[in-house]
């Protein structure tokens, strides 16, 4: 019996996870402690787990996904880049496993694809240098974090000067940092942190008209669908790692 008939958290038109039975709270607060393990460091990452159809031997992961939500990005990223290995960093475990669920129902109904993505169940503002090594990534992804309103709340914020630092250091020089939000403070602040970073310069408007990604950035979730709907703004900075002047 297929699983879609056999278990009513997925639908049986499409095969896919039913995202109202894994809803959780919006945001988390990223500096409580969880209990999910943690690889020791980045050679402890298990590859085979995550992606199990590719040599991994030879690949590494390039794009991140920083509290990726439901995954409207990533599924939408893993067609248009098929030889790329993507993963999203989730802290909230529903939603983790919706996004987890979704991949591996996607990889059944469409042989041959989705291979190349994945999902952590992990807070990317402790654990980034855990993950990735020094300069592996070429593309890290803020859409629509959570603002946190309040000023002494202002150090939760997953775009920092002090987190900058450690995107820095994973990021290959060229790398690009994408982020957006529907939050025109949180827009300034996050834009203020990578203009004022040492290692970070904004994408030119001829290089972001050129860039396919851009346009995702305000389509592909489930966010940004919902700021379209209702006619919103959103506010986005694109910057590229540039290596240390010395």
């Amino acid at each position: 019996m297929p699983e879609s008939e056999a278990n009513p958290t997925f639908s049986k038109s499409t095969g896919l996870p039913r995202k109202r039975f894994y809803r959780a709270r919006a945001h988390s607060n990223p500096l409580s402690d969880s209990h999910f393990p943690v690889p020791v460091s980045p050679r402890h990452v298990d590859y085979t787990a995550h992606f199990p159809q590719v040599d991994s031997s030879s690949k590494r992961i390039q794009f991140a996904d920083v509290g990726c939500g439901f995954g409207g990005l990533l599924i939408s990223l893993a067609t248009l880049f098929p030889e790329t290995l993507m993963v999203g960093m989730e802290l909230r475990d529903k939603v983790t496993e919706y996004v987890k669920e979704r991949i591996l129902a996607l990889r059944v109904t469409n042989p041959g694809q989705y291979r190349n993505v994945s999902v952590f169940r992990t807070n990317s503002m402790k654990y980034i240098p855990n993950y990735f090594e020094k300069g592996q990534l070429s593309k890290m992804f803020f859409l629509f974090p959570d603002p946190h309103f309040k000023e002494k709340n202002h150090r939760r914020r997953v775009i920092s000067p002090h987190l900058l630092d450690e995107y820095a250091y994973v990021l290959q020089v060229g790398g690009i940092v994408y982020t957006i939000t529907d939050v025109e403070e949180l827009g300034e602040w996050m834009k203020a942190c990578l203009e004022q970073h040492p290692m970070f310069e904004s994408l030119t408007h001829e290089e972001l008209e050129a860039d396919p990604v851009v346009k995702l950035l305000s389509t592909a979730t489930e966010e940004g669908q919902k700021v379209a709907r209702n006619g919103g703004q959103t506010f986005q900075a694109v910057y590229r790692r540039i290596a240390c002047s010395s």
